[in-house]
């Protein structure tokens, strides 16, 4: 239940970010490499929560993309608690396969960091570079629930949906319920020996003042130090791509 607690916490905010991002003019000169970047969105949200990042990637030339997920944002009309975490990764793995993209920068957000270790597992061919952003970073067979350091899942919800309260759905766009079977499903990874071997960034976010040890996704972060992939505690919250937009913008396009 504590898994619960913190997820709804930490997308909560969402409803009620206050961007502190600076102007436009004031970000850095884009940098002279143009990638391709497809934006994988974490649970209760869709593309529309990447807009704002997205747009910043735009103006310094680069290429975006941001999918939503099977029942979440403009693609809510298709919720059910059938949705599982298979699903949302076939979401991304044909979206890359339907527009025929390559050498991408594959992003993943909090729950999206489950979708894109899926991906990157089944076509790895296709990425140039990976970057978890306080996100979930799952072994073979783990769940999310899992892989925040839960022994067991929650309890079930009665009707196969996880919400938060206080849930504002009077305008659009806005965070709706999630199938509860996308964190209790189990990730089945099949080609770790090759995906483990692509470049990779992992962002720990750090609320200010605080031990990294206490941020939610630090077990995603320690693995991802044990792996050897590069790794960056930045401080602020676990939205900063809505409450620091081009401080993660430089981080994004650094990466690769």
């Amino acid at each position: 239940m504590r898994i619960i607690i913190w997820l709804f916490l930490a997308c909560a905010l969402v409803v009620n970010a206050a961007d502190t991002t600076s102007s436009p003019q004031a970000a850095s000169a884009a940098p002279a490499k143009k990638f391709t970047f497809v934006l994988v969105h974490g649970a209760f949200a869709g593309g529309w929560e990447w807009k704002k990042l997205g747009e910043a990637l735009q103006r310094d030339g680069h290429t975006v993309y941001r999918p939503t997920l099977t029942g979440q944002g403009d693609r809510s009309h298709l919720m059910s608690r059938d949705v599982g975490l298979n699903l949302h990764i076939q979401d991304i793995v044909n979206f890359i396969l339907w527009e025929d993209l390559h050498d991408i920068v594959l992003v993943g957000h909090s729950y999206g960091g489950m979708v894109i270790t899926g991906v990157v597992d089944q076509v790895p061919d296709r990425i140039k570079h990976v970057i978890y952003v306080d996100a979930g970073l799952p072994e073979d067979g783990e769940c999310m629930f899992k892989t925040m350091g839960s022994d067991q899942n929650p309890p079930p919800s009665p009707d196969g949906f996880v919400r938060f309260p206080n849930m504002k759905m009077d305008s659009v766009p806005h965070v709706v319920p999630q199938s509860e079977k996308t964190f209790s499903q189990p990730i089945s990874l099949k080609n770790q020996a090759v995906a483990q071997k692509l470049p990779t960034t992992y962002i720990l976010m750090v609320n200010k003042g605080t031990d990294p040890k206490q941020a939610g996704f630090y077990r995603s972060y320690e693995r991802a130090k044990a792996r050897g992939w590069k790794t960056i505690a930045m401080e602020g919250d676990h939205i900063v791509h809505l409450t620091n937009t081009n401080g993660l913008v430089q981080l994004l396009e650094q990466a690769p």
